[in-house]
């Protein structure tokens, strides 16, 4: 008669140790049935559930894990597991799998005990935790430090709405962001990255810029505020703010393209993007004037932007139509991955106005990011505390994946 035993081994990480311990059950013919390791600071975790033949067989077998796991300065813990019990895990695969994870500037015990408590009361069941950010040297100023952990959860949660509107609520009173995705094949294997530009991909809104420039600066920005919190239509607001850079000379132009800061994490994020195959593209309600330089310094496959027309070497203050909107930026997205051949799901879009929404909404990974509180409300996912870069955990990524011989 087959016996089931699960295995817990723990005590200092060994060089050899997996392989000892699976030579003692490979000489008895045992199956494994289910494997698992972890090493927290230096300290090792690893579980072995397996199938042996009966009883007299199993005492043998375990007496030697025993003896050789004690040679190596190991705890041993052995469980028997009934049949009842195994039906039920095995009878667990079927469930959906979900993906939580919490970023912060520094990862407390709070933001865990939360962010579980959640979870655990919309009836999901934490498989794993992994930590995706590099180890943080002593003394690292918090403002320059970056923290993520992943939770793998197994079920469906009884009201998604709900639990996602839980998540938002501590994250805003405990100043972390927390992105809940079904880990379906999808999640590591998007193949397109669309931007805005403004506020997301460069730390301004250029037609603020060049309104100070013109000497209406509080009108437009006025304007432009009401557009991104979605009070105003954004073509006729687009046409309005346009209107009052009429005269505008086209020297001032230059000036601030050249002033231009790029947001947290923006670089980094395109080029581990450009290393790992990604597209990528601006789909921005800005200029091309502006768009188009960023693509160059970024190396960013395409630009879709607005065109400031200039004449006699001033700005007209006319708009060239079509104007790139909320629905002009989904319309294109579309398109886009239709020319790449993928389908909508294995798209990311990222933004921070309300012109954002409608890419945001079709996208497979649509993230609202450092965005106006209706903007995050409404996106899937949104990222308000650490650079943009911070996609990169969303999709799974380690810091360590990014650079050779990066701390893990």
């Amino acid at each position: 008669m087959k016996e089931i035993v699960l295995i817990n081994i723990t005590g200092p990480d060994r060089p050899g140790l997996t392989s000892a311990i699976t030579g003692v059950l490979a000489r008895a013919n045992v199956n494994i049935l289910d494997i698992g390791q972890a090493v927290i600071h230096d300290t090792l975790s690893f579980g072995i559930l397996v199938e042996m033949a009966g009883e007299d067989s199993k005492a043998d077998v375990l007496k030697d894990v025993l003896f050789r796991a004690s040679e190596m300065d190991q705890q041993v813990r052995f469980t028997p597991v009934s049949d009842e019990e195994y039906r039920q895990w095995v009878s667990g695969q079927g469930k959906a799998r979900h993906i939580v994870t919490l970023l912060a500037r520094r990862i407390t015990a709070e933001h865990i005990a939360r962010v579980s408590s959640i979870t655990a009361s919309h009836g999901l069941n934490i498989d794993h935790i992994d930590r995706l950010s590099g180890r943080v040297p002593v003394g690292l100023p918090a403002d320059q430090s970056k923290g993520c952990i992943e939770f793998s959860v197994r079920g469906e949660p009884d009201d998604a709405e709900a639990l996602r509107a839980e998540f938002l609520t501590i994250a805003q009173e405990l100043n972390v962001d927390i992105a809940f995705q079904q880990d379906s094949v999808f999640r590591r294997n998007r193949r397109l990255v669309v931007f805005d530009m403004d506020s997301t991909l460069i730390d301004a809104e250029v037609i603020d810029e060049l309104a100070k420039a013109a000497g209406v600066g509080e009108q437009v920005a006025a304007i432009t505020e009401r557009a991104m919190r979605g009070e105003l239509d954004f073509q006729d607001s687009f046409r309005e703010r346009m209107a009052l850079l009429k005269g505008l000379p086209e020297s001032t132009l230059e000036q601030i393209a050249g002033s231009l800061q790029m947001t947290e994490g923006a670089e980094n994020l395109i080029a581990q993007l450009r290393r790992l195959g990604y597209r990528t593209a601006i789909l921005s309600g800005g200029f091309t004037y502006f768009a188009e330089r960023l693509q160059q310094q970024l190396g960013i496959d395409h630009v879709y932007a607005n065109t400031l027309v200039i004449r006699n070497g001033v700005v007209t203050g006319e708009v060239e139509e079509p104007i790139v909107d909320g629905q002009r930026k989904a319309d294109l997205l579309r398109e886009l991955a239709e020319r790449e051949g993928i389908s909508l799901e294995q798209t990311i879009a990222v933004g921070d106005g309300a012109n954002d929404l409608p890419m945001l909404s079709i996208a497979g990974l649509g993230v609202a990011f450092r965005a106006k509180p209706l903007v995050k409300q409404s996106a899937k996912q949104a990222i308000s505390n650490l650079g943009l870069d911070g996609i990169l955990y969303l999709l799974g990524f380690r810091d360590r994946d990014g650079v050779q011989n990066a701390p893990n």
